[in-house]
């Protein structure tokens, strides 16, 4: 059989020529090792998805990548989910789980001391690493991989209305994140409401009242966003309804990138309360977010997004300085030690190669900018900064810096 010949702007492909990751059979499928420019790109993402959820009021923790079999019996995860679970393990005669969630892990850490109504809503958000068997023939790149980091979220709600209300944060936040990676609502990405499927009790949570208000108020919410969505019925969490955000990668094949899901189970299966204004003890709310969705999802979207050419903030490499002789490296490298110093990811090509071949290197590499160092740049303090797109920008050496810090910071 023939292999399927790859799009140009496959991420599998493009994560091959620019060295971004890779995957080994000694280690097992689905198992993605990181190079260093690509451990470079995502870590930008996680940097800036902690800070963002930071300034939004979300509390990040930190939690274990296994836990006893009995967790996820009590979230009823386990049997639900069995089939993509990894085998137990077990440890002095109890069986232990590598973790596909952290939602009974939250809930575990909301326990650990009582509340009040005051603390609510509490937003307790990790990078978490998850693991999940995925079938051999479903494996996809990074799309479809059996260990992945989910920007993950669990919000301790006291009322409907206040989870309905974070749920609007929430897709505030995505529409945020969204706009700073350059898709657009509608064209690169859709909203879908996933619905329960009421006759399908081995499937779903059995409670027809709770599954109708809680469907009801994602629609309503989505309604008065004036969002355009479609209703997807059997496509829920076996908790609850959730809003899907859906995008396609370059074949055409449609994933589930980011969700935002309501949870009427939960909070009775882990006695989630809080004491109210009244002093009496009321049963809590919760919502499940993920804000980028896995990080491995993410990068394979983005990468077929701009075809490898990250933008600045998010580059392995943002600039690539190339000297013109022997005699021009000296000078080249006080430059990349100053720019080195300063935080930027900067190269510097100091190989026998012509400047030409140099140039035609970089641009492969999807360098956003470079800077060639001849005469006229060592005699002067002149500068030209040379973008993708041919842009030339005309520098000095003190407002090399500013400029490209400036665009960084920004992420313009």
């Amino acid at each position: 059989m023939t292999e399927p010949v790859e799009h140009s702007r496959d991420h599998k492909r493009l994560g091959r020529e620019l060295e971004l990751f890779t995957f080994s059979d000694t280690v097992g499928k689905g198992l993605p090792l990181w190079l260093p420019k690509g451990a470079t790109v995502r870590r930008e993402l996680e940097r800036f998805i902690v800070d963002e959820e930071i300034r939004r009021g979300y509390l990040h923790v930190r939690t274990p990548d296994i836990a006893k079999l009995d967790l996820y019996k009590k979230s009823g995860h386990y049997p639900h989910y069995k089939d993509s679970m990894y085998a137990p393990i077990v440890i002095d005669d109890e069986e232990f789980m590598l973790r596909p969630m952290t939602c009974p892990h939250h809930f575990e850490l909301y326990l650990s001391k009582p509340h009040s109504y005051r603390e609510l809503p509490m937003r307790i958000a990790e990078l978490a690493q998850l693991y999940r068997y995925e079938q051999s023939g479903e494996l996809m790149g990074l799309q479809r991989v059996r260990t992945f980091c989910l920007a993950d979220a669990h919000i301790i709600c006291a009322s409907e209305e206040q989870a309905v209300e974070e749920i609007g944060k929430a897709l505030d936040l995505i529409e945020y994140v969204t706009s700073i990676f350059g898709l657009v609502l509608d064209k690169d990405y859709r909203y879908r409401l996933s619905l329960g499927d009421r006759a399908n009790t081995e499937k779903y949570y059995n409670d027809n009242a709770a599954w109708e208000k809680g469907e009801g108020l994602l629609r309503d919410l989505m309604i008065s966003r004036g969002s355009k969505f479609e209703e997807a019925k059997d496509e829920a969490a076996f908790y609850g309804p959730k809003i899907d955000i859906q995008m396609k990668n370059v074949n055409g094949k449609e994933d589930t990138a980011f969700t935002v899901q309501y949870d009427f189970c939960m909070p009775s299966r882990f006695n989630l309360v809080y004491t109210g204004e009244d002093g009496a003890e009321h049963q809590a709310f919760v919502v499940h977010r993920s804000s980028i969705g896995a990080i491995e999802r993410i990068m394979a979207f983005l990468i077929e997004k701009y075809e490898g050419a990250f933008p600045l903030w998010l580059a392995p490499v943002q600039l690539q300085i190339l000297p013109v002789s022997e005699k021009h490296i000296g000078y080249a490298t006080e430059l990349f030690d100053t720019l080195k110093t300063a935080g930027i990811r900067v190269e510097i090509d100091s190989s026998n190669e012509t400047l030409g071949k140099k140039v035609r290197n970089a641009k492969q590499e999807k360098v956003p900018y470079l800077l060639v160092i001849g005469d006229k740049e060592v005699d002067s303090t002149a500068l030209t900064l040379e973008g993708r797109g041919e842009e030339k920008v005309p520098l000095t050496t003190e407002t090399l810096l500013p400029f490209l810090k400036e665009k960084i910071t920004t992420r313009t």
